[in-house]
């Protein structure tokens, strides 16, 4: 679905990205991991289309994203970044409604609705959205923003979904309840790639967890593999251990001495 073949990028002088491979499927929850600049964001771009890399390909569905339309790749893959600046006095409906932009002249009026619809329900936003854009807190801000992105596939067989540290400004409930809805729409087909930051969470919630350290890629594979002690320890500075979490496992990483 989406594959990043021997993947580099450099700036300058500087290599920010070196050799990176990725496969993710459609139906699979892929977590990226790992240290600040690391270059888990500069991935995500690549993957995106919004960057292109100095080496290597990145394809969606089989095809380079070099052949794709600005039109089909927007039908076909959303991308949530870390912030969304809103320079005009605008209701959060319309801002979800900008998602259905792509799909506008294609479906009819009722289907594009009823796909706002969803999105606001899904992103807990339904509440607001009469209140204007500008007055709502970062958290809400940001689901406002997933509800456009989610709004943006909703009807698209196995879309991509990219999300670029969506939880960063939430409330915990909110960061659950975002999460277990990325894992829903992986489940139902979508490739879905997300930045993140808490081990915990991305353990509980990803299929599959890429680390990447200093712009290459250390681990891929499933969470309980990928983030192994060695790992975590070498790449995070942190021990860590295993825990039940409900009737998932999820991954406690904490100081050697035990501080969190």
């Amino acid at each position: 679905m989406i594959s990043a073949v021997q993947v580099g990028l450099r700036v300058g002088s500087k290599g920010l990205l070196d050799d990176v491979n990725l496969e993710i499927n459609a139906g699979t929850f892929l977590g990226l991991v790992g240290p600040n600049g690391a270059g888990k964001s500069t991935l995500l771009r690549l993957l995106a289309g919004e960057q292109r890399a100095t080496r290597g390909a990145v394809s969606i569905a089989g095809r380079k994203l070099a052949q794709w339309s600005g039109a089909e790749l927007a039908r076909r893959r959303a991308v949530l970044p870390q912030q969304s600046a809103v320079a005009f006095e605008i209701a959060v409906r319309d801002v979800v409604e900008l998602g259905r932009l792509p799909h506008e002249s294609l479906v009819s009026r009722a289907q594009n609705a009823a796909a706002v619809a969803r999105a606001l329900q899904d992103a807990d936003v339904a509440h607001l959205e009469t209140r204007s854009y500008a007055t709502l807190s970062g958290g809400e801000q940001q689901r406002v923003q997933l509800a456009r992105v989610l709004a943006q596939i909703d009807g698209v067989p196995a879309p991509a979904l990219l999300l670029d540290e969506p939880t960063a400004s939430l409330d915990l409930s909110h960061q659950h309840r975002v999460l277990q809805t990325a894992r829903r729409i992986a489940e139902a087909g979508a490739a879905v790639v997300a930045v993140l930051h808490d081990l915990f969470t991305a353990s509980l919630y990803c299929d599959r967890i890429a680390v990447i350290s200093k712009g290459r890629i250390v681990a891929d594979a499933t969470p309980t593999v990928a983030l192994d002690e060695a790992t975590v320890k070498s790449v995070f500075e942190m021990d860590s251990r295993w825990v039940e979490a409900g009737t998932r496992r999820a991954l406690l990483a904490f100081k050697g001495d035990g501080s969190p």
